[in-house]
């Protein structure tokens, strides 16, 4: 395996759960009011006394709250050969390579094959707890899990 961890490599956040979540609830949302309304001489009236109606908007405002305010953070992990940062909303959370200790990939196993359980663990020499980070969380995650080994490589050359 060659090191090529000379460019900078930036992986941005998996945002479509947030996505799908959001327009799952509205057309559950939009179902449930066609279902419940009435339709009266060619208009569409409302039932608003109707509690379940308020739950669903309640639900879908926080979804659309909350795809907001992750687009608004703009979640990004930016790994080059002297270092990886955590790049969030213009606040960068930046680690030297020299400052790690060691770094754990989870493997595969055939009984837990779903790829979200896989993580990344990296030890640093100023924290107690180590980082971690789950490559499902980020896009291209089989090239972020990639990376990571070329840099656990590098870390046991020297």
């Amino acid at each position: 395996m060659e090191n090529n961890l000379s460019t900078k490599k930036i992986f941005k956040f998996n945002m479509s759960i947030y996505y799908q979540s959001t327009i799952i609830y509205f057309v559950v949302f939009t179902i449930y009011v066609i279902v419940r309304g009435e339709f009266i001489e060619d208009s569409f009236k409302l039932l608003v006394k109707d509690p379940i109606i308020y739950f669903f908007v309640i639900v879908v405002l926080v979804s659309l709250a909350i795809l907001l305010y992750n687009l608004k953070k703009n979640k990004t992990l930016e790994i080059d050969d002297s270092s990886f940062a955590f790049n969030s909303s213009g606040k960068i959370k930046k680690y030297n390579i020299d400052e790690i200790k060691k770094i754990s990939i989870s493997k595969k196993r055939e009984r837990f094959n779903n790829r979200a359980f896989r993580l990344i663990r990296i030890y640093t020499k100023n924290r107690k707890r180590p980082i971690i980070i789950r490559p499902y969380d980020y896009e291209n995650k089989n090239e972020l899990i990639k990376t990571f080994y070329e840099l656990k490589e590098k870390l046991n050359k020297n």
